[in-house]
């Protein structure tokens, strides 16, 4: 899968209550991101079962081709400065 190594992948599904809340986060604090759902998109939902022991638990994100499955928003942000800076507006 050619998976986005700089920057801030999230993948979700509808329905999710914490990927709702986890997008919404993002996209109030301007982080820059790709979106893959997971019930459309095989390839993602197979990425997300192999970082999360097999289950599809969403959301999961990829920071600089690191993944972080559920992750707070802290967590996440922590990340993002660390590896990926770029992602911020």
């Amino acid at each position: 899968m050619n998976e986005n190594r700089d920057g801030v992948v999230v993948y979700w599904r509808p329905g999710c209550p914490f990927c709702m809340k986890l997008r919404l986060q993002l996209r109030l604090l301007r982080v820059r991101r790709t979106e893959r759902n997971i019930w459309k998109d095989p390839d993602a939902a197979a990425f997300v079962r192999s970082v999360a022991d097999g289950n599809e638990t969403v959301p999961t994100v990829t920071v600089a081709g690191e993944a972080m499955v559920n992750p707070s928003i802290r967590r996440l942000l922590r990340a993002v400065r660390e590896r990926a800076p770029q992602a911020r507006s």
